[in-house]
């Protein structure tokens, strides 16, 4: 307790202030969890159905901004989100520091709020999931008859 107080007051006196989740802060291209609305990782960003997906709700982002993983080399896809940004004054930051990772499942797009939305699913399969198909009734229903209609109707169902 005593070595977290001595480090904050020897941080305060250099000018530096300690940062809320560093860790969730890496994770999410500099921005937190609660402000994300929908994520795509490096992997994600070359399949063709998920960046056309994208691509289709551009303009659903207008009152948000977009964080860019701009350590990525070779992506078309990523050019055309900073093109269309542009054109639909949707505005976005290439993230080039530490947070810019190129594994797998590091971020490579982020549509974030300014302040925290709390979406509970922010990957893109997830926020845009495909309509489950609505199967058909084949089976026919004949309707009860109760008791007392039995009676006096004389059914015998």
């Amino acid at each position: 307790m005593t070595e977290d107080l001595s480090k904050r007051v020897q941080q305060a006196a250099q000018g530096i202030t300690p940062q809320t989740k560093p860790d969730e802060r890496r994770r999410f291209l500099g921005s937190l969890r609660e402000r994300v609305l929908v994520r795509m990782d490096n992997t994600e960003v070359k399949d063709p159905t998920l960046t056309n997906l994208f691509l289709q709700h551009i303009n659903d982002y207008q009152n948000y901004s977009i964080l860019i993983n701009g350590n990525l080399n070779d992506n078309s896809f990523l050019g055309k989100v900073e093109g269309l940004c542009s054109k639909k004054n949707i505005p976005f930051t290439l993230v080039n520091n530490e947070t810019a990772k190129t594994g797998p499942n590091d971020t490579a797009i982020l549509v974030v709020a300014k302040t925290a939305i709390n979406k509970m699913r922010i990957e893109i399969g997830q926020v845009y999931a495909p309509e489950m198909p609505k199967p058909e009734l084949t089976t026919t229903y004949k309707k009860k008859t109760g008791f007392w209609h039995r009676l006096f109707h004389g059914d015998q169902s």
